[in-house]
C-alpha cells in the first residue's frame, strides 16, 4: 500500500516510474512544466533513516528524473526540494526551472519565480484527463539510470 504522501499526489494515476524504494510522480499542480514528486516507499520520516538500498536507488532515480526532464522540459536549472512540513514521508519536490514559459496541451506553464526561488503557489492545476495524459507521456519517455 502506498504511503499517504504518494496518495496525496494522485498515485497511481500520476505515476511515471517506480523502483523497489521510490515512486516518481507528476505533480497535479505544476508550478513549472514537468514538476514531479519523488516519494520514498519506505516507512520513514527522516532522510537519515533511509535504508542503504533506498540511498543507492536514489542515485538511479535522480539520473532518470534529470534525463527525462532535460528531454521533455529543457530546463536551465533544477530544484530538488525536501519540504516535509505537511507530508512527513521522505519525499522531494522536483521543480525544473527556466526563463519564460513552456506549453503543452494548450496550457502555458510560466516559471513565475525565475530566477528566484520557485513560486509553488503559482501553479497550473491539471484536471484528471490532463494528469493521465501527461503522466503517460512522461512514463513513455522514462529510461531510468
Amino acid at each position: 500500500m502506498p504511503n499517504p504522501t504518494a496518495l496525496k499526489f494522485a498515485w497511481p494515476r500520476s505515476r511515471i516510474a517506480e523502483t523497489a524504494c521510490w515512486t516518481v510522480q507528476l505533480r497535479p499542480k505544476q508550478p513549472t512544466f514537468g514538476s514531479l514528486v519523488v516519494v520514498c516507499k519506505e516507512p520513514v520520516t527522516a532522510f537519515s533513516a533511509l535504508s542503504p538500498q533506498a540511498f543507492a536507488e536514489l542515485r538511479e532515480v535522480t539520473t532518470g528524473v534529470e534525463r527525462l526532464l532535460t528531454t521533455r522540459v529543457g530546463y536551465q536549472r533544477i530544484n530538488w526540494l525536501m519540504l516535509m512540513m505537511v507530508d512527513p514521508d521522505v519525499h522531494f519536490h522536483v521543480i525544473p526551472r527556466y526563463e519564460g514559459a513552456r506549453t503543452w496541451g494548450g496550457l502555458r506553464f510560466a516559471d513565475a519565480g525565475w530566477p528566484n526561488p520557485p513560486a509553488l503557489a503559482d501553479a497550473v492545476s491539471l484536471d484528471d484527463a490532463q494528469l493521465d495524459r501527461l503522466s503517460a507521456e512522461f512514463a513513455a519517455g522514462w529510461t531510468g539510470a
